[in-house]
């Protein structure tokens, strides 16, 4: 067998302002109020509401390699509000109706402003802009479905404030993608460089009193306790935040999937090139297709570009070695150059990938379980930046007994059923990871609405 490889470095680990702090492995035996396993944004968001809350408590972060070492610190970047699960079925859970849908929107709403307030609070460098997001229309069909989409969101309640349709001149003014004729504008949407908003928050749990322990790999978590690689933690509150890297822990291979999403990034790009694509607002971005795909201007004038298309692995198998794909890299490039013909020959200077959490029902979810102190967050599908804030001030309040408008929403202390066993998990999802390129390959020859598309709705959370 050959080497392993190693992970590819991000643009975001790249450039970031101080070198990373070294923090003690956990070692030996310890007690604490609330452990915490999982240093990404939901176990430090968790960890920095508690101590702002209950400065009393103690608090133990336990990560397996480094603080932000997940999606946390090399994801695509998007602070948005978008949730993973329809309002439709949203408000179709036990206990749940449409006001409480239209609650989890507008609380995702709410995350979106509240990290950049911590962020400038805390004073994290995170160049948290908000800037919103267009998605556009290149094809008949997408434009119809950007149609619907407004049309759905206004039978929810939502203004053009919240979701609007876009002409051609309009959408190409803000992004000239090749071939525009329309699209829609959300101002829901921050853009972040993710590895300093998740380092900068380590930062601030550490001010408060919170303990990280780093390189200490939880391998059990049950009532009471999580027995570790280098020791054991003893609490009255135990919290999974592991999202992709759950299936690792003894008992969770089937409590979600990891899925690898994979980016690129260009060189910095000249003035006279940004005139040429848009973006002058540096709203994220994305297209009306089928395979997700989405961007972003970053502060120091480089276009990242990310998507879906890599394969899931047989066992729901997490590696370093997953985080590459040439031939998931070369497609991406090739999209950007399709969707900005100037782009041509520009140069590439970093691509990196890694696994991201789906649950079964495409439901993301937080709860605790008062009477064993187990509590969880995660499945969030991608859209985990603002929804992971979210989900550390709703443990937060279920960990301290509050009843709020947080505790009441319709995803709290759901249950997403597990997935299938091998091989039908691996045989289900490729094929629907598939399924989503060949909808967009079918509407570019019929120039109709793809019922692969349509066949595979239900089993994607709308």
């Amino acid at each position: 067998m050959g080497r392993a490889l190693s992970a590819p470095e991000s643009l975001w680990s790249a450039t970031l302002d101080e070198p990373p702090v070294v923090r003690a492995p956990l070692a030996g035996d310890v007690s604490c109020d609330v452990v915490v396993v999982g240093g990404g944004y939901t176990g430090l968001w968790t960890a920095y509401y508690l101590l702002e809350a209950a400065p009393h408590l103690s608090v133990v972060v336990l990560e397996a390699e480094t603080a932000g070492f997940g999606a946390s610190g090399r994801n695509g970047g998007w602070c948005s509000a978008l949730f993973p699960m329809s309002p439709e079925r949203l408000a179709a859970l036990p206990g749940s109706d449409r006001a409480a849908a239209q609650a989890q929107h507008a609380a995702m709403r709410d995350a979106v402003d509240e990290i950049g307030r911590v962020a400038a609070a805390e004073g994290i460098d995170a160049g948290f802009h908000k800037g919103g997001t267009v998605v556009v229309a290149r094809t008949d069909v997408q434009l119809e479905r950007a149609r619907a989409e407004v049309e759905h969101a206004r039978s929810w309640g939502r203004g053009p404030d919240d979701l609007r349709l876009l002409d051609a001149a309009e959408a190409s003014t803000m992004l000239a993608a090749e071939g525009v004729r329309g699209g829609t504008f959300t101002p829901d949407c921050a853009v972040v460089h993710p590895a300093r908003l998740v380092r900068g928050l380590a930062h601030a749990v550490e001010r408060r009193g919170g303990v990280i322990h780093e390189h200490s790999r939880a391998l059990r978590l049950s009532p009471g306790l999580v027995e570790a690689e280098r020791g054991r933690v003893r609490a009255r509150y135990v919290v999974r935040a592991t999202e992709g890297y759950t299936p690792g822990l003894a008992g969770q291979r089937r409590a979600v999937v990891p899925v690898y999403s994979l980016v690129v990034a260009t060189e910095p790009l000249g003035e006279e090139r940004w005139r040429e694509i848009g973006l002058a607002d540096r709203p994220s971005f994305s297209e009306h297709r089928h395979l997700i795909v989405y961007g972003q201007r970053t502060g120091d004038g480089r276009l990242v570009f990310g998507g879906r298309g890599a394969p899931y692995h047989f066992g729901s198998a997490v590696a370093p070695g997953f985080d590459r794909d040439e031939r998931v890299w070369a497609s991406l490039r090739e999209a950007v150059v399709e969707m900005f013909p100037t782009l041509r020959g520009v140069g590439f200077s970093h691509a990196w990938g890694g696994p991201l959490g789906v649950a079964r029902d495409w439901c993301a979810s937080v709860g605790l379980d008062r009477s064993t102190g187990l509590g969880w967050a995660g499945g969030y599908v991608g859209d985990g930046v603002s929804t992971t804030n979210l989900a550390g001030r709703t443990l937060r309040d279920l960990v301290l007994g509050r009843a709020s408008d947080l505790t009441r929403l319709p995803w709290v202390q759901h249950r997403s059923p597990r997935w299938e066993p091998e091989p039908l998990r691996w045989t289900g999802i490729n094929a629907g990871l598939r399924a989503m390129t060949m909808a967009d390959h079918e509407e570019r020859l019929t120039g109709r609405p793809s019922v692969v598309a349509r066949a595979m709705a239900p089993f994607l959370g709308h």
